[in-house]
């Protein structure tokens, strides 16, 4: 994916609806996603793509917990992204509708991209018209099979339920489930799993789409490409502190998979590679406009965890000196992403020294910001008490300060 190809369609803020998938014993066990922020709900690879990105980087980690399972559903030109390949294929149930005109030679195409797919671990999901003979090379590869309770009639469920058994190995998924009678009567016909306004309503959530500055995601793109060293890759994230902001929420969401909490970006880059880093750095294009307000608010935390970072070289330890980094760099995520502090550091997964220095300014590092804050104000008493408290000397604050502005400064310029 290029520059060239993702054009920004998607409005902001981003609507997400999810609604509950229930078993016969009312237990939530999927989630199905729904793209609201479309216009005349028209859908396409930008906004599949917008969806994916939105459910890793905002609902991931309150989605993807035990077993739950989540339903994105897809157009078949978004099928072969790879953006795609950013996502856990376990948790993942792509819900694919069926080709316009059920053209054969269509559907023959899809089903390798299909199979293939479902090869890599993920799971498919279709509408009831698969089980018409011309789908019959989908029909081994569904998982799960879902009736459309709004355009099927009574009579029909039990039809429509052998054929499922008898056609697939797919599990039955009662949808649009209005009634408790609908309910009833497709649990006899051997459907497991319901969704619709008499087992859940779906819940409308307002994502925020975070976006970085367009330049920078393309230098890092670049760096990317050319194969550059961990180090020079670490420098362009510290350009932009939504930049840094969003690899940091997708690595320690549950959707990326691991077991350990990533604190620093250095790990960041090396845990995710080069071929996932230039994916996901092709989906911050979508996100990316504009934005005066980031780039003041943005240009200062750049400053502050620099600063930070610096005066932690002095005495700290390399792991301190990240942290010190992040505690600065995201000191004004409120400001750039418009939303309380609180609610903007739930969405990472951060060490509770750093949420516990930007919250309440406690502990070394939130003395550490202070003493940063009180620089930018040119507070020379506050200054002077907190240099006491930390054991630093005037010229190391000077210095720090002066290099941090330095640095920021030309990490703008080359851009």
């Amino acid at each position: 994916m290029t520059a060239a190809t993702v054009a920004t369609k998607v409005p902001a803020p981003g609507l997400i609806a999810r609604q509950p998938i229930l078993d016969a014993h009312r237990n939530v066990v999927a989630y199905e996603l729904y793209d609201r922020s479309t216009v005349n709900k028209v859908y396409n690879v930008e906004s599949d793509i917008f969806l994916t990105f939105s459910a890793m980087n905002h609902l991931g980690d309150e989605m993807l917990q035990g077993p739950l399972l989540i339903f994105i559903n897809r157009t078949h030109q978004s099928l072969s992204g790879g953006h795609l390949d950013l996502v856990r294929p376990d948790r993942v149930v792509l819900d694919i509708g069926p080709v316009p005109g059920h053209l054969k030679d269509d559907i023959d195409a899809l089903a390798m991209t299909l199979r293939e797919l479902r090869e890599r671990g993920f799971r498919l999901a279709f509408k009831h018209s698969v089980l018409a003979a011309v789908y019959a090379p989908w029909q081994p590869l569904a998982d799960y099979v879902k009736v459309d309770l709004g355009t099927v009639k009574p009579e029909q469920y039990t039809a429509i339920a052998a054929a499922v058994k008898g056609r697939t190995q797919a599990s039955l998924i009662a949808e649009k489930v209005e009634t408790l009678e609908q309910f009833v009567a497709m649990k006899a016909c051997g459907a497991s799993l319901f969704q619709g306004y008499w087992v859940a309503n779906p819940e409308v959530i307002t994502t925020k789409v975070v976006a970085p500055e367009h330049a920078h995601v393309l230098q890092l793109m670049n760096l990317v490409r050319n194969q550059a060293s961990t180090e020079a890759i670490e420098t362009a994230l510290k350009k932009d502190a939504l930049l840094g902001f969003n690899l940091m929420r997708l690595i320690n969401s549950c959707g990326f998979g691991l077991t350990r909490e990533v604190t620093s970006f250095r790990d960041a880059v090396m845990l995710m590679g080069l071929n996932r880093l230039m994916r996901w750095a092709a989906l911050l294009l979508i996100t990316s406009r504009a934005n005066t307000t980031h780039s003041v608010f943005g240009t200062t935390a750049v400053v502050r965890g620099r600063m930070m970072e610096l005066l932690a070289a002095e005495t700290l330890s390399v792991e301190e000196r990240d942290s010190a980094f992040l505690t600065g760099l995201f000191s004004l995520l409120d400001k750039m992403l418009g939303i309380p502090m609180q609610q903007a550091l739930e969405l990472l997964s951060l060490p509770h020294a750093i949420t516990d220095a930007v919250l309440s300014g406690t502990g070394m590092f939130g003395n550490m910001l202070s003493l940063v804050r009180a620089c930018e104000d040119n507070d020379d008493e506050a200054c002077a008490e907190l240099a006491i408290a930390l054991n630093y000397n005037n010229h190391q604050i000077n210095m720090a300060h002066m290099e941090a502005l330095v640095w920021a400064d030309n990490l703008v310029n080359s851009a």
